[in-house]
């Protein structure tokens, strides 16, 4: 069916079409509203470009619905803030693949946003510790995404970043995807050991999300070469260039590109590391890594987007906003960068191939290490990395917040103060905050029942732009809550919900879909999931959710 065809069409009888997000390779993603619940959707249709001809082929057709199925199961395995959230699973008599009904995100992709320019260190680092601790709760529930790439994460319009499109994830304990002697993903973010067969390592998601942070503060990627061949015999069997302009990031990136998986830091350690990076707001340094290709620059014209779901779609401008030092501009043809199934039979031949021609080259003796297409110097083994201590002494832990910590009383009234000034009055319909961070939804009187988003950082509140109209939409005061009961909040669920070792506090402010009773929710959560209380908004505790109960 057409875009036309499909908008108003009700799938399952309550799941209203209202727009295509986006498309790709394996299908749609659609814009849909949840009549039941009164809230927006994002509706992954499946339906590969190649369809008639796998729909002919039964043992396609049924690896392709595996891998949908795989996803949804995947998806439902975690509860995290920064994984995309799924609700539903429809089977369509009218489509031999099921629909899966997800989370809508509204902000932008990370691939769109790398369009606009290059990201300083300090806001990689913090995109980073976001995308990382999305793969620690899936690490820790058995789950390997295997295609980290820009294009599978989601900039919300508060800044933080939702890791999404788990269709190729490694479920533990389940069959394999693919044939044996195929590796499937993103060949540009595929780390080095997955192209030798070993699918086992949830560090192989580490280096992927490290070669992500690369791309993201060069504005190259160091492994690219002409073909896709080409690139994938690089990442086998060169070393990473070390970056240049990655600043205080340098040291986890160099950490978690190394070629031995054994050699990569954990992931609670390359956490550190991008706190310690993210604290760092020094500017970057030099020029581009001489290495690879550039990406494409931004898009000629206007752009008015909206929203952003896998695979691509109109867009909002995020938070995080591009440097005022020059991008890359870009000298080659637009490639293709989506996940690819290949032989790897193929991918070792090429290998042998070139390893052949270099040796040659070398017995020659006509090259001294330089690269002739670039006039660089070929780095060390061991990629020219220089391992640093981490800084030591005292730290401030999810559990025990620092000083300026938004979730203390004096913080929470600070952002109602800065965000009251900008909203022009104290009612939203929600209000989130994170120890350093905060946004919120208020009524907007430019529309009638019309919604915005704000967000408050760094002492600032900011309108971030339209958040919808909804009539049945019920507001709050955040004058009616009670700020101070927060430190015994905390205290209760540091006791009773059953989180050791909180690597994440946030609270939720806001009213039920159903009863419209306002709420405070106290959410802690780290690497194997989370927990809640909730509470009214005098502070009285009315229910606790722990982990694993």
């Amino acid at each position: 069916m057409s875009e036309r065809e499909h908008t108003g069409r009700i799938l399952d009888g309550r799941f209203e079409l209202l727009g295509r997000l986006g498309s790709g390779g394996m299908g749609t993603v659609w814009r849909a509203l949840d009549l039941g619940l009164h809230r927006e959707v994002a509706i992954k249709e499946v339906r590969p470009a190649d369809a008639d001809q796998i729909e002919s082929n039964p043992a396609m057709a049924a690896q392709l619905r595996e891998r949908v199925l795989r996803e949804s199961r995947a998806l439902a395995r975690l509860q995290h803030p920064n994984v995309v959230s799924i609700y539903q699973i429809i089977e369509s008599p009218d489509s031999p693949y099921p629909w899966i009904v997800m989370e809508l995100v509204r902000g932008t992709s990370l691939d769109a946003r790398l369009r606009e320019g290059v990201l300083t260190p300090a806001e990689a680092a913090r995109l980073g510790r976001d995308v990382l601790a999305a793969l620690r709760s899936a690490h820790s529930a058995g789950v390997m995404h295997r295609d980290v790439k820009p294009g599978n994460v989601l900039l919300r319009t508060d800044g933080s970043a939702v890791l999404t499109d788990f269709g190729i994830a490694a479920l533990h304990g389940s069959t394999q995807l693919t044939a044996t002697g195929d590796v499937i993903g993103s060949p540009e973010y595929i780390a080095p050991e997955r192209l030798r067969g070993d699918e086992t390592q949830t560090a192989s998601d580490l280096w992927s999300l490290a070669m992500l942070l690369y791309v993201a503060v060069e504005g190259i990627h160091p492994m690219r070469r002409a073909t896709t061949m080409a690139t994938l015999a690089a990442v086998m069997t060169e070393p990473v260039p070390p970056p240049r302009r990655a600043g205080a990031l340098a040291p986890a990136l160099n950490a978690a590109l190394r070629a031995d998986p054994a050699g990569r830091p954990t992931g609670d350690v390359l956490d550190q590391m991008f706190a310690a990076a993210e604290r760092d707001q020094a500017p970057p340094l030099g020029p581009p890594t001489p290495a690879g290709f550039p990406f494409p620059g931004p898009p000629s014209g206007p752009q008015q987007p909206q929203y952003a779901q896998w695979p691509s779609g109109p867009t909002s401008r995020p938070s995080i906003h591009p440097p005022s030092y020059p991008t890359p501009v870009p000298q080659t043809p637009k490639r293709r960068t989506g996940s690819v199934v290949f032989s790897l039979i193929g991918v070792i031949a090429v290998v042998a191939a070139t390893l052949l021609v270099i040796k040659l080259v070398e017995g020659k003796g006509t090259d001294n290490g330089a690269n002739p297409s670039t006039g660089s110097t070929a780095a060390p083994q061991n990629g020219g990395r220089t391992d640093v201590a981490l800084p030591t002494g005292p730290k401030t832990t999810a559990a025990t917040p620092a000083k300026d910590d938004l979730l203390t009383p004096a913080g929470a009234r600070k952002v109602v103060e800065a965000l009251s000034k900008v909203m022009g009055g104290t009612k939203v319909t929600d209000l989130t905050l994170w120890s350093e961070r905060a946004s919120a939804v208020a009524p907007t009187a430019a529309v009638e029942n019309g919604y915005d988003n704000f967000a408050y950082s760094n002492g600032k509140a900011t309108r971030q732009g339209p958040k919808g109209v909804d009539a049945d939409e019920v507001t709050l005061d955040l004058n009616d809550v009670n700020w101070d009961a927060l430190p015994a909040l905390f205290d209760q669920a540091n006791k009773e919900l059953n989180v050791p070792n909180p690597t994440m506090r946030y609270v939720i402010i806001d009213t039920g879909l159903i009863d419209k009773i306002a709420t405070v929710r106290v959410y802690l959560a780290n690497e194997y999931g989370g927990g809640y209380l909730r509470a009214n908004l005098k502070g009285e505790v009315e229910k606790v959710y722990p982990l694993g109960k």
